[in-house]
């Protein structure tokens, strides 16, 4: 979307929306600052607005959220995801693999919709908020979808917090084993540290937390690949469906949903990695990526219908779980294949 100053007052309304969502999500990491956003969003959309907010606000959800992607490489050391990626990368294979089979046919057996069901899948398999980010857009995804994916993917990183320590202690993990599994199973990155640190914290070490960040982190370098086969997706999809329409079919090209922000992503991973940028300045530069997460998450609540929402949020639920739990066992599969557990 080409920018225009006449959104800047519905830019303006989404951050301060999204400024008590982000406060909220640091005291609480464990829900965070996006699912506040969506959830303020939701609960004001009830309440009708000019219409001179509507640009800016649709500018926020796409364009503004794209943006914080790029931002989100200056978190990221190539070298960090070299020295993991030998141990990790096996494992994330197989579980990136495992949770799109099972989104794809659990999602064709409920009828769940296409793009909610990629969502899902990619949420799960990836790393969470994030990864649900950077896909829709790509996929041409409705803000609908993006609410039921955020929320369904949420209610599994409250769970996995809370059982994933004492799992871990019933199956005989060590400090790394659980760290790979968090690392892979774990959708968000709050909720990963949150799963490590009790683990570490019992343990008497920060084993377990470290590796568990480094493999999240890793992991989240798998958006890259996974948005690009998207893309060439999608446009084959559109091409298929408008080839009786011998302009629009013939015209579609990749270059309208190339996710040209994955690029600007990994551009800045490489600047972190190989320039000399300090500490405070890389992690500045994430959390205003964060924070316009927040203030993306925000718009698209307040274009989301709360009633419709709920009404079809049984499905994407039972689709999240059975993603979720596919993940977590094949990890463990897998590491104890490789001998890490």
């Amino acid at each position: 979307m080409k920018f225009e100053n006449k959104m800047l007052i519905g830019i303006l309304t989404c951050f301060i929306i999204a400024v008590p969502a982000w406060l909220l999500g640091k005291m609480i990491p464990i829900i965070g600052g996006p699912v506040f956003g969506i959830l303020f969003g939701m609960i004001l959309a009830f309440v009708k607005r000019p219409e001179k907010l509507e640009s800016g606000i649709k500018y926020t959800s796409k364009a503004i959220l794209q943006y914080s992607i790029i931002l989100l490489g200056f978190e990221m050391n190539l070298f960090n995801v070299i020295r993991v990626g030998g141990q990790s990368l096996l494992v994330m294979v197989f579980t990136l693999t495992s949770s799109f089979v099972t989104a794809y046919l659990v999602g064709k057996a409920m009828k769940i919709d296409g793009k909610t069901t990629t969502l899902i899948g990619v949420g799960t398999s990836i790393c969470g908020g994030s990864a649900i980010a950077a896909t829709a857009p790509v996929i041409q995804a409705k803000d609908e979808d993006v609410a039921q994916a955020i929320s369904t993917i949420f209610l599994f990183n409250i769970i996995a917090v809370f059982i994933f320590p004492p799992l871990g202690h019933m199956l005989g993990l060590t400090d790394t084993g659980f760290g790979m599994w968090a690392g892979t199973a774990i959708n968000d990155t709050s909720s990963v540290v949150a799963a490590g640190a009790s683990w570490s914290s019992a343990a008497g070490n920060n084993t377990a937390l470290a590796f568990a960040t480094i493999v999240k982190l890793t992991r989240t370098l798998m958006i890259v690949p996974i948005t690009l086969v998207l893309a060439i997706y999608t446009t084959r999809k559109i091409r298929r469906e408008n080839s009786n329409d011998s302009i629009e079919g013939s015209n579609y090209s990749i270059a309208k949903i190339f996710p040209w922000f994955v690029l600007g992503f990994v551009l800045t991973a490489i600047l972190n990695t190989f320039l000399p940028i300090p500490d405070g300045v890389s992690s500045g530069l994430v959390q205003i990526g964060k924070f316009m997460i927040v203030m993306a998450m925000t718009a698209i609540g307040l274009n989301t219908n709360l009633k419709k929402l709920l009404t079809n949020g049984l499905k994407p639920i039972c689709l999240g779980l059975c993603c979720w739990f596919v993940v977590a066992v094949v990890s463990l599969i897998v590491q104890h294949f490789i001998g890490m557990i």
